[in-house]
């Protein structure tokens, strides 16, 4: 006997699939079609910290939901727990989904849970999603290229495998300055003064325009534009919390032109 899995293809009664599905970076109404689709037909989601509980809504009242969020230093799972979590839960026959925020293959650990899925035989499939780089600088008024400013886009992140923070990443520094390029750092904030010092230190100018952006696409977006030297102070007095994206290049300056978006009051 067959079902109808999400994708209309036909799928094997008892055998499990899991469904790594990126949700955007925040607004719900970023989800992609096939995304709504997928989650609709869940047995199970297990879904990450910066997913939004306006994406969480379009799941059935059906499914089991697990929570796996990571934040700094506090991880509800281990990612070795959730690479075995998926896999069992496939075994058990159940259509799994893993929601992730953004983009599951940008900084999100999506190829490491795909290679434990494989290595096991478990049946999967990848829905792309709006990555918080792409959504976040359209919702700030900041175009991440532009013939006159930018021809390049660096995506980075200072959370590697060996360091939890900035100060000993071991990142290409002189790149991050090269000239026409924008950079976006994701998951940067507790760094962001390491970042500017070690980008003027590299080349940069002190008075480089970046911005930081905290809950993009939501009700409760911030953006803050300044410059390298300045920047990391003023943070401090905001109030900025996480998840907060940062924009390095001149590309930043086209925001109190470009900004279109008001949060909700």
């Amino acid at each position: 006997m067959t079902i109808p899995s999400p994708d209309n293809t036909s799928v094997s009664v008892g055998q499990g699939r899991v469904y790594l599905v990126g949700a955007g970076p925040g607004d719900p109404e970023l989800l992609t079609l096939r995304a709504v689709r997928i989650m609709a037909k869940a047995d199970v989601v297990v879904y990450d910290h910066l997913v939004s509980d306006g994406v969480l809504a379009f799941l059935p009242p059906k499914a089991e939901r697990i929570y796996a969020g990571k934040r700094r230093n506090e991880h509800t799972l281990r990612q070795e727990q959730i690479n075995a979590l998926l896999v069992k839960l496939a075994q058990q026959g159940k259509q799994v989904v893993r929601l992730k925020g953004g983009d599951p293959f940008i900084f999100g650990r999506g190829g490491e849970e795909l290679q434990e899925l494989a290595k096991a035989g478990v049946a999967f499939e990848v829905v792309p999603g709006i990555t918080a780089a792409s959504g976040v600088s359209n919702y700030a008024g900041i175009p991440l290229t532009h013939r006159d400013y930018a021809q390049t886009c660096l995506f980075v992140t200072g959370h590697l495998k060996e360091t939890k923070d900035f100060v000993s990443a071991d990142l290409d520094w002189l790149a991050l300055t090269r000239p026409r390029q924008t950079v976006v750092i994701y998951m940067g904030l507790s760094g962001l003064s390491d970042i500017c010092r070690q980008l003027i230190a590299h080349g940069a100018q002190p008075d480089f325009p970046i911005a930081i952006v905290q809950d993009g696409t939501t009700a409760t977006q911030k953006v803050l534009v300044g410059t390298l030297t300045d920047l990391p102070e003023r943070v401090k007095t905001s109030g900025f919390t996480s998840p907060c994206l940062i924009i390095v290049g001149e590309v930043v300056n086209l925001h109190r032109e470009l900004a279109w978006y008001v949060p909700a009051s």
